[in-house]
């Protein structure tokens, strides 16, 4: 798994997705137009569920709740937000199909990374052919959990956790998301390993700002899209 991000313009992006217009927000932020001049942003009312979305067009009205989008159609840019959540984009450049997920650990374990990847093969996606970027979330350095937390989890997800100071452990989203995404049958699969809450330069942090007694309000973006 490549660790190393390339920065474009004010996105992160991912090599694996080289060819397809994506990219990861910083405190810059970013919008459909960094992506497709004139396209529409889609983005859903999310909710930590492991629903998904089937986009063919803009929403008529509000946003379904959901934690997934996938597209197979041209002229869409697909959005996730997020402050310290896992953004999954992922892509099957052969059948032109792709998806974009919001993966705290609740909906990662919900199953929302699995139900993208089975809405992406709906739409002609195979899983072999399936590559996906992670892009910036809080590290498991900074993210300390304690005994309840460590309870929603079973036995074969401990090495996940490394155990910290009494009582607490430090929980590796990114990999327990990266798991997620192999259990899915997604093999080629990138961390852009950016810790949002440990840069307060470069990304808001909801974790951070809660700890500092700051506002909570940031968010990065995460977005994909089909030329």
């Amino acid at each position: 798994m490549n660790r190393s991000p390339v920065r474009l313009a004010k996105l992160l992006t991912s090599d694996l997705l080289k060819g397809i217009p994506h990219g990861f927000s910083t405190r810059e932020g970013g919008t459909a137009a960094d992506l497709l001049p004139d396209a529409p942003l889609i983005l859903a009312k999310q909710v930590h569920s492991p629903d998904v979305a089937v986009v063919e067009a803009p929403w008529d009205g509000d946003p379904p709740e959901a934690d997934g989008l996938v597209a197979a159609k041209s002229g869409l840019v697909l959005g996730i937000v997020t402050a310290d959540c896992a953004p999954v984009l992922l892509a099957d450049m052969q059948a032109g199909v792709i998806g974009a997920a919001h993966a705290g650990w609740r909906g990662a374990q919900s199953g929302v990374i699995a139900n993208t990847v089975a809405a992406m093969v709906d739409l002609g996606a195979e899983p072999s052919r399936i590559v996906a970027a992670v892009g910036p979330c809080v590290a498991q350095s900074s993210y300390e959990v304690d005994a309840p937390f460590r309870a929603h989890f079973d036995p074969e997800d401990a090495r996940f956790f490394e155990t910290g100071r009494e009582g607490h452990w430090q929980f590796d989203l990114s990999g327990y998301v990266a798991e997620r995404l192999r259990k899915a049958g997604v093999e080629r699969v990138e961390l852009l390993g950016r810790d949002t809450y440990g840069d307060a330069e470069t990304f808001f942090s909801f974790r951070r700002a809660t700890h500092r007694g700051e506002p909570t309000g940031g968010r990065q973006i995460s977005l994909i899209a089909r030329a």
